[in-house]
């Protein structure tokens, strides 16, 4: 070391020497003397003045300290902890650079990390432990941390080491956040830093968390969760370590963390004892906690319950992730775990001992049912399929009888649930019979009872044990079904949902429904179609039935039916898997859909075929072997009983399954229930009609059989004779118990007729009920009966018993025509009925008016009856008198076994009636027309085997072609169905015909048929829908016709035309009914017409979503008749499908357009992107021209389809599906064009943007990457083209509307921060990297200076904004750009816009280079002093503030050029531009004495603009002089006056101005200091002549202050006599103000009360003339003369000492007499208290100067001159109280001066006395007194 080394050098120097000597420590215990000796000094280096010494500190000796760690700590911890401590100790002086910086890239690799890996991650693993380190003394471990850890960060024995004050100390928490910082930089990899970036983010406090869930959110994306040594360290770090002096379990806060974390990796799933460790400890009841042995604090509170909730998560993750073998072995440790959890709350009743761990528990409760109930459906093998089904009957215990709540229960219900799936395959016999018993016993449990375990039920599991065995057991189950009946009618709660879960389990349709085909199932289709078939009929009637049955064991007791409600379900159940079963043997069995009921029904009732394929079904089931037959026999005598005891409707339909069954069964059954006829009493007798009617049927058929006890009949023979006489008298029940009664007689007779079972007593008894049946038809006039003889003399006739040509009808044959036919014509279809049986027994005659004749006469004019039923029933019976039995409307009407009677012969009776119908056909009769289609529909129907009809299917054909297009919807479903009964009776030449017309009438290639024929009569409108406005409408075509010839406008026809073919075939459903024309082409799609010609497809599709509603469901009950599998042809048609709707959205036809919206928007759904990919574009081309449509509701369909296909694109877009990038590039531009953002249309311009913004944020980075510089720049842009354009025309207008146009703009600006588009702009620039931050720049320096409007211009600078603050790193190489930019932005003429960006330079400020801060400090003052316009100085000013708001560390560091500025500019007159400069003073500056930093800055500023041309800145300037000034302090230094006093002499001359008072005040500031300037005699004269010039202005405001500043200035000298001077400059003034008026108003003792006089200029200038008047009586003066002629100043003259005494007693006499006789004469014309306060406060500074310079004794004219002044102070007019007691404060001054003259204190006694006397205040009169007082001492 030289002599000559710097002191900068040997610190160097030293600093080196100690670092060498911490290197070649050899050991422990050296390196531990050399740190006692060397670390002290060493560390107080950090503070050197030096900064290279500080930086050799931090950057040499960090790498060293570091370097080695890992190593050194294997060989010794102590030495490690030592120098790892030294490592914290540094952290804390080490400047980290900015993230992301050059600097921040390198600093891995400066420290050495990069090649010692090892020590990295030693370092950034115990920087982690240290963030979980608590320091406490009582405390050995902490949360993740062990004891050996604890040692090693307390630096072992060092007990100073986390004491803040100690020698050596540090503050733990800062230490954290310093580590957390060095952990966020770059010299650590993601993986290093994410342990401890997830501990610091699980810290209580926020500053350290906030940088830990920074650090955690960009680590996490980076490293893979899969890695085995991170989820190891993860799970060590949660459950801790074993021993004593292993580490603890971490904090529950951090444990809920590492859980989150865990639950994202496949890996952790595996680890099943950790995994179930973690599940015991985090489950263990509160009270174990608190003695665990490796459990840190006890888990309460909020932190436990989000510890627990994310425990039942991971739990359900781990069920969801696990690999089948992983969750083998966990599911069922975790589920006993999650029981006995359970089970320690108290189970099945919650205890109340838990309640006082917080209400949290409850919710754990159900989180714990969802978890087992997920974990067992993920192992149902271990824990569900075991015999005993033990979790199972506990979760349904748990749902009956746990109480906890409501919550609780839904979560067990949930449980129950999610395990429903594990008993969907296929259970063996001991499984499915243990399921079956539980599901019963619960469905058997009541609400209050206690079960087989002693468990009080408290809830109803109903729901959940149907609901169970509706989807785990077979639907051929019988146990299950009746489980179902139980759910329907077994409970007395009678719940909703369980009675429908009831009936949905008996429906196959629904119970396959809930019950797919699991494709995963271990079991073959054909196990699983079994799953479906029907119970076996003799199974279920055992159990519902049967002798062991409830019901059977109700009826043995005598008591009613129990589970009535279920009673008639179970009968209807059972009558339908009969059925079915019977048509299942000839696959002739209903499709199970959702009307198969209905189907089966009509099948059996109808169908021949189906009748004998079931009645040979019954009779293998009879003949199979006893127990068949007994169950068949059960099920009949059920129902026979259901029908005599249930009553309602539930009888009735028992009654309707007896009357279907006993009707195809065969005698052998019917034997084993006919002895019980006389249970039917009841039903015959009922006061329901169809009970009776049902009743009375199911009597002849069993009463006619050969078994039928003689006795039981003959008894109810004889009670219907009862009836029967006492037709006449009855009235009420009575009458419909005669109903009953005959109906019965009239069936057995019949039945007995049919059965060739007649006898002489049954022809006796019908020639009884015949004669009955007449005479009530001439005699009744109750309807009831008369139906009742109808009915009963239709089914004798129907026997063939009778026939209104033979005896003994034909001599009432007219009577009983005349009666059918009255009843008829009111509608009654049994009299209808009766017409056409009547007629099958009359012969067919060349007779006119015969019978036959007759009564199709009759039924051909019920045509006119509009009732579609009735016109039915005449089309039977037109088909039953047409060809008698052969109809096949009479099928079931042979309900017994036998032939059918012979009828008499028909030959032309049907053909008449064919022929008939085709020719009114042309008539226009709408009731007619209706008629007619129904009749020949009935006779396709009925009669369409026989020949006749066969011959005439193509006139049949045309018939209903024509109806097709009819108006009415009837007529239409009608036409549709006769269509498809030609279709199947027809030959294949028929139905290709009657398939192309269907399709070419569609399609429109063709002139086609179903079209239809337009006459004159032709109805095209309903009546009113097109109003001519003469009270009549349009509704014939020729109606349209005449209206186009009025108008001469011959093309109306062809509108009105096409505005009616909207209502042809397509128009309405009816067309595709359920008969209808939807068959047709389903069987011609198979291998007819449609299977060679797949063109319908493309046209079909569309029409499947016409605006109309009844032409889109046709169209789609046609597509799904036609199309087996939609999926397959929709891919397979996929291109046809999207050309012909590309090609007709744009069609003429607004319903087309409309159709293809819709259409599109179905047909990309779900459908993969190269699918569609090359129709994308024009796609959106043509959406976004439709969403302008002139339609309305075109438009509303045309944005749906673009809300589809943004929907499609935000999809993939979550998802990052391949193809999204090129959807984007594909949406974008139409997004952003004028035919979407930009388009005029509103609809069109806010789905834009709502798409746009769903596109930005569901975009992921790497996606939206490419897009974003275009993007940013077209937002920004948009932002004014979206502002509704009314703004700007307010704006202009504002002050019409009450309001400013800043408020305006203020409000758009609140807009704006809260618009969507900004969140948008502000997501993508989240997006940013380089790359494209490069790209950016462009575009956004394009938008910024191209906007136009307010919003655009905002929206801009609020970007600039943004990439300053949040996007910095990146943006920091383009801030000179932008802020360079953003300076000529300022400028902008609108306010708000100038501030936006007077804002975004103070943030760009931040990130700019020194050259151009300096430039933008150059341009605030360019503005502010080198422009014109006043508006630029506001500019500045807020371009000053915000750099001082927004960028406070660089504006400290140019404090020195911009505040002398900011000192200057907040002097502005200005108010709008001395704000911000006043504001950034006030936040800038420590206090007032600041400005002497600046002085010269600010002084020198001030000189240069007092010459300025610009009046403003010149007074600005001279106000800036004046304050700097005011803020030197009362003693202003030499050095600073010499400064000042240029400045000030500048500054208070000129003229005038309002202002000005403050400089000159100023001046007398300055004058008063004692200094070496103001000292010199050339500069007090300059003094003095600027102050007199100045106080002879004649600014009368200014005048007042100059006054007063005279009246300071002439006592700052208290040697100079200046009177003379004065009295000439004040006297002039006093004179004038006087004279003024003779009067000045007097402050009288109202006013004082009142109010206080106003204070006038006069008044206030009086005042200053008067107090400095007095003031300038010096006393003390040393010559009369002392002013020179010309200058004024003193003549310092030596005068001999005598001649001065006297000339100082004659002047200060003569001052003191010129002054006291203006002083009287104020004080008598001015009765302003201001004036008077003025005198008074000169007065006592005078008397006070008189006492001190005066000797003791005066001389006699001074005497007298002070008693003149004496007899002035108390006036004698009345003042106010203030007034007065300054009178008495002077008379206090005075009483001094009193002691040296008796005379003066004898005349201050008399006023003092004569002024008490007068004086009304006290507090005046104690001073009074206290004057006197003290002039007597």
């Amino acid at each position: 070391m030289t002599a000559f080394e710097s002191p900068e050098a040997r610190e160097l120097n030293l600093v080196g020497k100690v670092e060498l000597r911490i290197a070649l420590a050899e050991s422990d215990s050296k390196l531990e003397t050399i740190l006692k000796t060397y670390l002290p000094p060493l560390l107080l280096k950090l503070a050197s003045e030096h900064i290279t010494v500080r930086n050799k500190n931090t950057q040499d000796l960090l790498p060293e300290v570091v370097n080695g760690l890992y190593e050194n700590f294997d060989r010794s911890t102590r030495n490690t902890a030592s120098l790892f401590n030294l490592f914290l100790k540094l952290l804390h002086s080490t400047e980290l650079p900015p993230r992301g910086s050059h600097e921040d890239i390198v600093l891995r690799e400066k420290l050495g990390f990069q090649d010692r890996i090892q020590d990295a991650s030693f370092v950034s693993s115990w920087l982690g432990r240290l963030i979980l380190y608590n320091a406490s003394p009582s405390t050995e471990r902490c949360p993740g941390l062990g004891v050996e850890d604890c040692r090693f960060l307390q630096s072992y024995d060092n007990a100073n080491t986390w004491i803040e004050n100690a020698q050596g100390g540090m503050s733990l928490f800062e230490t954290k956040i310093v580590a957390a910082k060095f952990l966020a930089s770059g010299a650590f990899t993601d993986r290093e830093r994410l342990l401890p970036a997830l501990f610091a983010s699980s810290d209580q406090n926020p500053r350290l968390s906030e940088i830990g869930d920074d650090m955690l959110k960009r680590a996490i994306q980076t490293v893979s969760l899969e890695d085995a040594s991170l989820v190891e360290e993860l799970f060590q770090v949660y459950l801790g370590t074993r021993g004593a002096t292993g580490s603890l379990s971490a904090r529950p806060s951090l444990q809920t963390k590492i859980l989150a974390i865990l639950c994202r990796s496949q890996r952790a799933s595996s680890c099943a004892a950790k995994a179930v460790q973690i599940v015991q400890e985090g489950l263990a009841p509160l009270d174990d906690q608190q003695v665990h042995v490796r459990s840190g604090p006890t888990k309460q509170g909020l932190e436990s319950s989000r510890l627990r909730t994310q425990i039942f998560a991971y739990v359900n993750w781990l069920a969801r992730i696990s690999k089948p073998e992983d969750i083998e072995i966990i599911a069922p440790l975790l589920v006993n775990q999650l029981r006995n959890y359970i089970e320690s709350q108290g189970w099945p009743h919650f205890s109340t001992d838990t309640l006082r761990f917080g209400g949290s528990e409850t919710q754990s409760r159900s989180l714990g049912y969802e978890s087992i109930g997920i974990l067992a459906k993920a192992s149902p093998a271990k824990l569900l399929l075991d015999t005993d089904l033990f979790l199972l009957r506990w979760l349904f215990n748990s749902l009956s009888s746990d109480s906890t709540g409501k919550d609780v229960s839904m979560s067990i219900e949930q449980a129950i649930a999610s395990v429903v799936g594990a008993f969907s395959d296929k259970l063996d016999e001991e499984l499915e019979q243990n399921l079956m018993n539980l599901l019963l016993h619960h469905m058997n449990l009541n609400i209050g009872e206690t079960d087989g375990s002693n468990l009080q039920v408290v809830r109803s599991t109903r729901f959940a044990a149907v609901r169970f065995a509706n989807r785990c057991l077979p639907y051929r189950n019988p146990v299950a079904r009746w489980i179902d009946l139980l759910a329907i009618g077994g409970s007395a709660e009678r719940r909703d949902e369980v009675v429908e879960e009831g009936k949905r389990g008996l429906d196959p349709y629904w119970h396959k429904m809930l019950n797919s085909t699991n494709v995963n199932s271990r079991y073959s289709v054909a196990a699983s179609n079994a799953k479906y078939e029907f119970p076996d009929f003799k199974s279920l009637a055992r159990q519902l039935f049967g002798p062991h049955s409830i019901w059977a064991s109700s009826r043995s007791h005598g008591r009613p039916l129990h589970l009535h409600d279920a009673y008639a379900s179970a009968i209807v159940f059972s009558r339908s898997v009969l059925l079915y079963q019977a048509l299942s043997t000839t696959e002739s069995a209903p499709p199970l859909d959702d009307e198969w009921e209905r189907k089966l029904g009509v099948l059996v009732s109808n169908n021949e075929t189906a009748r004998s394929t079931t009645q040979r079904y019954l009779q293998r089931l009879i003949d199979s072997d006893t127990e068949s037959r007994k169950s068949l026999s059960d099920y009949l005598r059920a129902s026979c009983l259901g029908m005599a005891f249930l009553g309602g409707d539930r009888a009735t339909q028992c009654g309707h399954c007896l009357l279907e069954i006993c009707s195809l069964s065969n005698d052998a059954v019917i034997k084993d229930i006919a002895p019980d006829i006389a249970v039917l009493r009841g039903a015959i007798f009922s006061s329901l009609k169809p009970l009776r009617e049902t009743a009375s049927r199911c009597f002849g058929i069993l009463a006619s059989h050969e078994n039928c006890p003689q006795d039981s009949i003959i008894t109810m023979t004889h009670l219907f004779d009862q009836k029967f006489a006492t037709w006449h008298e009855s009235v009420g029940s009575a009458v419909l118990e005669v109903h009953g009664a005959i109906l019965a007689e009239a069936y057995r007779l019949s039945r007995l007729s049919l059965r060739n079972r007649s006898s002489t007593s049954s022809t006796a008894a019908m020639s009884s009920l015949t004669t009955l049946v007449i005479d009530i038809f001439q005699q009744g006039r109750d309807k009831t009966l008369t139906e009742a003889g109808i009915i009963a003399l239709s089914e004798m006739i129907l026997s063939g018993s009778l026939s209104l040509e033979a005896e003994p009808l034909s001599q009432y044959a007219s009577l009983i025509i005349q009666k059918l036919k009255e009843y008829a014509k009111s509608g009654n279809e049994k009299a209808i009925k009766a017409l056409g049986i009547a007629a099958m027994y009359c012969s067919e005659t060349d007779q006119e008016n015969s019978y036959l004749e007759q009564l199709l006469g009759i039924l051909y004019d019920l045509h006119e009856i509009r009732d579609a039923a009735v016109q039915f029933a005449v089309g039977e019976a037109l088909g039953c008198a047409a060809v008698g039995w052969d109809s096949e409307s009479l099928i079931g009407a042979m309900d017994v076994r036998g032939k059918a009677p012979l009828t008499p012969n028909r030959e032309s009776t049907l053909r008449l009636i064919l022929e008939r119908v085709f020719k009114d056909v042309k008539k226009t009769k709408p009731a007619l027309r209706q008629a007619l289609v129904i009749w020949l529909l009935c006779l396709v129907q009925f009669c369409g085997h026989l020949p006749e009809v066969q011959s005439k299917l193509r006139n049949c054909q045309s018939f209903f072609k024509e109806f097709l297009a009819d108006r009415d919807s009837l007529n239409q479903e009608t036409a549709s169905r006769g269509l498809s009964l030609v279709y199947e009776k027809g030959d294949k030449t028929v139905k290709d015909d009657l398939v192309r017309d269907l399709v070419n009438s569609f399609t429109g290639t063709t002139s086609s048929g179903l079209a239809g024929t337009v006459s004159e009569e032709t109805e095209l409108f309903e009546p009113g829908s097109l109003p001519t406005g003469e009270g009549s409408s349009i509704t014939t075509y020729k109606d349209i016709m005449s209206l186009a010839s009025e108008v001469g406008n011959p093309s109306l026809v062809y509108r009105f035309m096409s505005l009616a073919a909207n209502n042809a075939i397509w128009s309405s459903r009816a067309a595709f009914g359920r008969f209808g024309l939807s068959n047709v082409l389903s069987d011609s799609s198979v291998d007819g017409y449609l299977a060679q010609n797949p063109k319908l497809y493309p046209a079909l599709y569309r029409y499947r979503f016409d605006p109309n509603t009844n032409v889109r469901n046709s169209m789609n009950v046609i597509w799904n008749t036609l199309v087996q599998e939609p999926a397959v042809t929709i891919d397979t048609q996929f291109d046809n499908i999207m050309t012909d709707l590309l090609k007709n959205i744009l069609g003429k036809e607004w319903r087309t357009r409309q159709a293809c919206c819709a259409a599109i928007a179905e047909l990309v759904q779900d459908k993969p992107l190269d699918k569609y990919e090359k129709y994308l574009g024009e796609i959106w081309a043509v959406t976004f021209k439709v969403c302008d449509d002139i339609k309305e509701s075109v438009r509303t369909a045309a944005m749906t389809l673009a809300r589809v296909l943004t929907k499609t694109l935000v999809n993939r877009l979550e998802s990052s599906a391949n193809g999204a990038e090129k959807m984007l590039r594909n949406i974008l531009p139409f997004l952003l064009s004028p035919s979407g953002l930009e388009n005029p249309a509103q609809d069109v311009q806010a789905f834009s943007l709502s798409a746009l913004l769903d596109i930005i944020k569901k975009s992921t980075k790497v996606v939206l990457r490419p897009f974003i510089p275009d993007l940013v720049a077209r937002l920004v842009l948009l932002l004014s083209t979206l502002e509704p354009q009314g703004i700007e025309y307010i704006r202009l207008r504002a002050e019409q509307y009450g309001v400013t146009g800043q408020q305006i703009d203020d409000a758009r600006l609140s807009s704006i921060r809260h618009s969507p588009m900004l969140e948008a702009i502000e997501r993508c620039l989240d997006f940013l990297d380089e790359h494209t931050m490069s790209n950016l720049q462009i575009p956004l320096q394009n938008a910024i200076t191209s906007g136009l409007g307010l919003p655009s211009r905002v929206g801009g600078s609020r970007v600039l904004v943004s990439l300053a603050t949040k996007h910095h790193y990146i943006f920091k190489p383009y801030a000179d750009r932008f802020l360079r930019l953003a300076r000529k932005q300022v400028l902008d003429p609108n306010d708000s816009i100038s501030l936006s960006y007077a804002t975004a330079c103070g943030y760009l400020a931040r990130l700019a280079s020194d050259d151009e801060t300096l430039k933008l400090i150059e341009h605030y003052h360019q503005l502010y002093f080198q422009s014109d316009e006043e508006r630029h100085r506001v500019i500045s000013g807020d371009m000053v503030c915000s750099f001082s708001k927004y960028s406070k560390d660089r504006f400290t560091s140019f404090s020195s050029e911009i505040l002398p500025l900011v000192f200057f500019a907040k002097h502005d007159f200005i108010d709008r531009a001395k704000e911000p400069f006043q504001s950034t003073w006030d936040e800038n500056v420590g206090g007032s004495r600041t400005v002497l930093l600046y002085m010269k800055e600010i002084v020198a500023l001030g000189m240069e603009h007092l010459g300025s041309p610009s009046w403003s800145l010149k007074h600005t300037a001279a106000l800036t002089i004046a304050d700097t000034v005011e803020l030197s302090g009362n003693e202003i230094s030499d050095v600073n006056a010499a400064i000042l006093w240029p400045a000030i002499e500048k500054a208070v001359d000129g003229k005038t101005w309002e202002g000005k008072e403050k400089v000159l005040q100023a001046f007398i500031k300055f004058a008063k200091g004692d200094n070496t300037v103001t000292k010199e005699p050339g500069i007090r004269d300059q003094m003095q002549t600027i102050v007199f010039r100045e106080s002879k202005r004649n600014n009368t405001t200014y005048r007042q202050y100059a006054l007063r500043c005279l009246g300071e200035f002439v006592e700052i000298w208290p040697t100079a006599n200046l009177f003379p001077n004065v009295f000439e400059i004040l006297a002039p003034i006093i004179h004038d103000r006087l004279a003024g008026s003779d009067e000045m108003d007097i402050d009288s003792a109202s006013e004082s009360r009142s109010k206080k006089a106003p204070r006038t200029t006069d008044d206030e200038t009086l005042a200053a003339a008067s107090g400095t008047l007095l003031r300038a009586i010096n006393p003390g003066s040393q010559a009369s003369e002392g002013l020179s002629t010309n200058s004024g100043m003193l003549n310092l003259a030596a005068i001999v000492t005598m001649e001065l005494t006297f000339e100082k007693s004659v002047d200060l006499t003569s001052n003191l007499s010129r002054a006291l006789d203006l002083t009287i004469k104020v004080l008598a014309k001015s009765g302003s208290r201001i004036v008077h306060d003025s005198v008074y406060e000169a007065e006592k500074s005078l008397f006070k100067k008189i006492e001190v310079t005066e000797t003791t004794v005066l001389s006699e004219p001074l005497e007298r001159i002070l008693i003149g002044f004496i007899q002035t102070l108390f006036p004698r007019d009345t003042h106010a109280e203030q007034t007065r007691l300054k009178a008495a404060e002077t008379a206090t001054s005075i009483a001094p001066v009193t002691r040296k003259s008796q005379q003066l204190r004898a005349a201050l006694i008399g006023e003092i006395n004569e002024a008490r006397a007068h004086e009304r205040s006290a507090s005046v009169k104690v001073l009074l007194d206290s004057v006197e007082k003290s002039t007597a001492t």
